[in-house]
């Protein structure tokens, strides 16, 4: 991002709000939402800035504004915030207003009033003469902040949406605040009243991150959330798209229509998965666009009224789709995509949702379910056991995708020969196999475990195992916790071998908490009555558990996993 594109600083409220600047919140930001909880942390804070033995100030966060001019800016991030401290300012002045009704100093309070108002509310546009607001709200709220808000009127309560009456009841609470820090303590309640405006503007301070255009604000928006500060870039790409039709001039009714498709399509996907639902239906259907791309990509490739309806008409296509291989336990799938799905979800693998977005819509579903399994495999050899390259399967998988959306596929034979180059064959995967450590402490690779021995359980016996049951669990041979020397393992080889695979089988869970950390030979009566054949194999060819032990029982479990998880086609 070029340095004049992008600028930085650190600015109270005050430097913010004076010297004729203007602030308006984009058509289509969301509404207003703060609530109780969100007005007291504030008021809070700024109450503690002054005590005399408070901190000097308060840090606000970041403030993303988008501007051409630094002298008109538009808030991308950070609207709650500066709209809720507005407030505070209305409430002072209707505090203020009632000293000068009740002729409190009457002249002296309407002259703090006035600068007050026009400092940090609104002021005459010296050429125009015309009033000019200091802060702009969004459609849905502009109306009930110019016309009730700041006019310190009556506030009507009925017929507003939800975000209009939490605008009121935000001057309410306030109002009750102020009055309260008033009767708190004597002394000239004007003075005090134009004090309080002066240590709000001076103590509450942001890191105001000024950018040029909305590809550039979604920069900041990828480099802030690396960093943990968590801003929507959700509703940055809502309101280019929404400025998209406003530019074209088009009417309410098609601004509602769009609105209410996105915020349901937003909404079943909860907004902080949206942006991944929207690279992988972008990549089911056009070239491959990086995380970090993807913003500038859909800009320069939507910019016209249809472009941005027939994205929305794709993605609502899709939604389905993702929601069954996101939550594939609510969808209405045949049991075995359910399950293939399920697979893909323990294993935290993505990378072929693009293709599988691409198949649903084109193939029949008995090809689709092989694509499935498919994918299932090749993540256990690529992912799972593997260490392939994420970058590299996540590109094949868009290659075979962007051919399905191009219509050269649209059967599952030639998808598969396809995605020969992210299937380690039968060797090498039967190498990786009988070296892999996975340490079952981590919860996810608990579940990865399980799966695994219920897998060889049902090779071996036919017996099949829900792996999420908790009737059962995974049963380290030398104990996770074995104490030194346990069955003559040194403490290297105690460390090395206590999460090979070769050392983990299946037991129940009571008998497992009863065995806790025994010798071999007092767990092995245990393991033969075990009701599961992998575990019973184990106790009959093992008279004694030693790390060559280890490691000849990984080789067989390697050559069963070989057999489990392949791909004819491509073995």
């Amino acid at each position: 991002m070029a340095a004049t594109n992008f600028k930085t600083e650190n600015n109270t409220f005050r430097k913010l709000i004076g010297n004729g600047l203007t602030y308006r919140i984009p058509r289509f930001q969301r509404d207003y939402s703060w609530t109780n909880e969100e007005w007291e942390d504030l008021w809070t804070d700024l109450l503690g800035t002054l005590r005399t033995d408070g901190e000097t100030a308060h840090y606000m966060g970041y403030l993303v504004l988008q501007s051409t001019d630094d002298k008109r800016f538009d808030v991308i991030d950070g609207q709650q915030r500066l709209t809720t401290i507005s407030i505070i300012v209305l409430a002072v002045l209707k505090n203020i207003r009632r000293l000068v009704e009740t002729g409190n100093e009457a002249d002296a309070n309407q002259r703090r009033f006035d600068q007050i108002q026009q400092t940090y509310v609104g002021y005459l546009d010296p050429v125009t003469l015309v009033a000019r607001p200091k802060l702009t709200l969004n459609r849905n709220n502009n109306n009930y902040y110019q016309n009730y808000l700041v006019p310190l009127g009556h506030l009507p309560q009925r017929g507003f949406r939800t975000s209009e009456h939490l605008l009121r009841k935000a001057f309410d609470w306030f109002d009750r605040q102020v009055s309260a820090y008033l009767k708190a303590s004597s002394g000239d309640e004007g003075k005090r009243l134009a004090q309080l405006i002066e240590d709000v503007s001076d103590r509450l301070f942001f890191t105001v991150i000024t950018v040029t255009d909305e590809l550039n604000a979604y920069k900041v928006f990828e480099t802030l959330n690396a960093r943990g500060v968590r801003l929507s870039a959700t509703d940055l790409l809502k309101n280019y798209l929404f400025s998209v039709l406003d530019r074209g001039g088009e009417t309410d009714h098609e601004l509602r229509n769009l609105e209410d498709r996105w915020e349901a399509t937003v909404g079943r996907l909860q907004s902080e998965n949206f942006p991944d639902f929207l690279r992988a239906h972008w990549n089911s259907r056009r070239a491959f666009a990086r995380q970090a791309d993807l913003f500038k990509t859909i800009r320069s490739q939507v910019g016209s009224r249809d472009a941005v309806f027939q994205l929305l008409r794709d993605m609502e296509q899709d939604l389905d789709t993702y929601l069954a291989l996101s939550s594939p336990e609510a969808s209405d799938w045949p049991q075995d995509d359910r399950r293939f799905a399920g697979i893909l979800k323990t294993f935290r693998v993505r990378q072929p949702y693009p293709l599988l977005l691409a198949a649903k819509r084109i193939f029949d579903p008995a090809d689709f379910t092989g694509l499935l399994r498919a994918t299932v495999v090749i993540s256990m050899r690529f992912n799972v056991i593997g260490a392939g390259s994420a970058a590299e399967q996540e590109r094949n998988y868009h290659a075979v995708a962007e051919r399905i959306a191009k219509g050269e596929f649209a059967q599952l034979g030639p998808t598969l020969t396809a995605m020969r180059g992210v299937y380690p064959d039968d060797v090498s995967f039967r190498a990786a196999f009988a070296d892999k450590v996975i340490r079952t402490t981590d919860s996810r690779n608990n579940r990865v475990v399980r799966f695994i021995l219920c897998a060889l359980e049902k090779h071996l016996s036919g017996q099949e195992l829900d792996f999420a049951s908790d009737t059962f669990n995974v049963e380290h041979v030398l104990p996770q916790n074995a104490p030194d020397g346990w069955g003559g393992f040194s403490n290297d080889e105690a460390d090395a071998l206590r999460y090979r695979l070769g050392n983990m089988t299946l037991l129940r869970s009571g008998t497992n908490r009863k065995i806790g950390a025994e010798s071999y030979s007092a767990k092995r009566d245990a393991y033969r009555a075990s009701g599961f054949s992998i575990t019973q194999r184990l106790a009959d060819e093992n008279a004694e558990w030693t790390p060559e032990r280890v490691a000849n029982r990984q080789e067989w479990m390697a050559n069963q996993a070989t057999s489990i998880w392949r791909i004819a086609q491509l073995s």
